[in-house]
């Protein structure tokens, strides 16, 4: 009978404190002002029905020291509405045994300010607990509710986890990509709880601090983080990805790598867990990876070999004819495609001579970043105009010369295409537009001093002024004994 009309209470305490609840929505709740000195005087601020985003600081007590912060979060139902309440407890431990005094104060909580009286504070000879019996021996409502004349004491769990940089080559040669990889790793087995902390800008300062200075850079761009199973020294773990992107040397220098630390939060759990009560209080721990290098090598000697672009790559080839006249134009696509740093691909260069005229091409690029590996392709569109009639190979035009790192040596891309040209030849008619005639053949030879005029122009030039006026004084009378 004992049992039921606690429980009973019990539960009508907890209705009451539901009524409570509903009637407000963010508010700052003080502990008990009357303790022992070994126990915590709390502040509690608490929002109903949202989630605590945003607060400032708690309040400093002379006399007390903060001691860390719990939190919690329950869900009612009352009349068929649900009411759910976040709070966050912020624990004070007094130095002394005396009376303190809060003076009033305001916090800001998700953007509203919140003011709070304050309170004066009585603390005395440290208090022993005492369990309450029942004639069934312990408390049965206490261990369902949990005892509320200590703070609650909780443990670190230890996390069976790691955070590691992983490479997928620790030595390439100049312009050979490598991808990075910070993930991180969560055994099957572990137990402690945790999420991910402001990773946003970790991510930003791991970028900083990672990144090296003498790289082309292809980012992966992880948009959401989603786990998934591997399996390392046979051992299961869920794998983590933070932040992947290829890197490409643009230099023989060696690329170093910090190590990386990530902040996770961490829970510890209270040592008596009870039904109501906070069963776990938010820390954080930092997880550091290991440092890491790349070796560079140079490649070997070649005449271009500070100029080839380094990957695995096959030509892909258009033409739109392959029979045409000479002055016909035709169209030539030139499509680089693999694995590699497709940004970094220059154009090949023909030289037409005067067999062609090429133009400068029409460039477009695709990359795709997946799986870890950087594909794609780079097109060169060109336009030309054969000038003589002939069976030309395009690969005597164009050819692009790379270095393959599977095979360690030098490749070169070559067109397949045969052109047949017929027709007159245009270079002839391409002199004879460029002939400007005996006119300017004789300005190339003409004196190009000046010469002062002599006495017999200047007679010349007035004869040719008089004959001018004589010329128009005869125009005017003639118009005018018409009119």
């Amino acid at each position: 009978m004992k049992l039921t009309n606690k429980f009973l209470i019990g539960c009508a305490i907890v209705l009451v404190s539901a009524t409570n609840i509903f009637a407000q929505d963010v508010s700052i709740k003080l502990g008990e002002n009357e303790i022992g000195v070994n126990q915590y005087f709390t502040v509690t601020i608490q929002v109903e029905n949202d989630r605590l985003k945003q607060y400032s600081d708690f309040p400093n007590i002379e006399g007390f020291i903060k001691r860390g912060t719990s939190s919690s979060t329950t869900t009612n139902y009352v009349n068929g509405r649900m009411s759910s309440t976040q709070s966050l407890t912020q624990n004070y431990q007094a130095s002394d045994k005396g009376t303190f005094l809060l003076e009033p104060f305001f916090m800001t909580i998700n953007g509203k300010e919140i003011k709070s009286e304050g309170t004066q504070i009585v603390v005395g000879e440290a208090v022993q607990r005492q369990a309450r019996q029942s004639p069934f021996g312990r408390d049965p409502f206490e261990d369902m509710f949990g005892s509320r004349s200590e703070p609650e004491e909780f443990v670190d769990i230890k996390a069976d986890a790691f955070v590691a940089l992983s490479l997928d080559k620790d030595e390439v040669y100049v312009g050979e990509g490598f991808t990075a990889t910070l993930a991180f790793y969560v055994a099957e087995s572990n137990r402690a709880e945790m999420r991910f902390y402001d990773l946003a800008n970790q991510i930003t300062e791991i970028v900083k601090t990672v990144k090296p200075g003498n790289c082309w850079e292809e980012n992966f761009s992880i948009d959401q983080i989603s786990g998934d199973p591997v399996t390392i020294a046979n051992r299961k773990y869920t794998r983590y990805k933070i932040y992947q992107t290829a890197y490409y040397p643009l230099t023989l220098q060696d690329i170093q790598f910090p190590s990386i630390g990530l902040k996770m939060i961490k829970y510890k759990v209270a040592k008596n867990p009870s039904f109501f009560g906070r069963n776990r209080q938010e820390d954080y721990q930092t997880f550091y990876s290991k440092e890491k290098s790349v070796k560079v090598k140079q490649l070997p000697p070649h005449p271009l070999r500070d100029q080839v672009a380094v990957g695995n790559y096959q030509l892909d080839e258009k033409l739109s004819t392959q029979s045409l006249a000479t002055g016909q134009s035709f169209n030539y696509s030139f499509n680089i495609m693999g694995e590699g740093n497709i940004s970094a691909i220059e154009a090949p260069n023909p030289n037409g001579g005067d067999e062609f005229d090429f133009y400068a091409p029409n460039v477009t690029q695709q990359v795709n970043r997946a799986g870890g590996k950087v594909k794609g392709v780079k097109s060169y569109d060109f336009y030309g105009i054969p000038s003589e009639p002939g069976e030309y190979k395009l690969s005597d035009f164009f050819s692009w010369v790379f270095f393959n790192p599977t095979t360690d040596s030098y490749d070169t891309l070559k067109s397949k295409y045969t052109l047949n040209v017929t027709g007159e030849s245009r270079k002839n008619l391409s002199i004879a537009s460029n002939d400007l005639g005996d006119f300017y053949d004789e300005i190339s030879r003409a004196d190009n001093d000046l010469k002062a005029l002599d006495g017999n122009d200047w007679v010349t030039i007035l004869v040719n002024i008089f004959i001018v006026l004589t010329l128009g004084f005869t125009t005017y009378l003639l118009f005018k004994k018409t009119a």
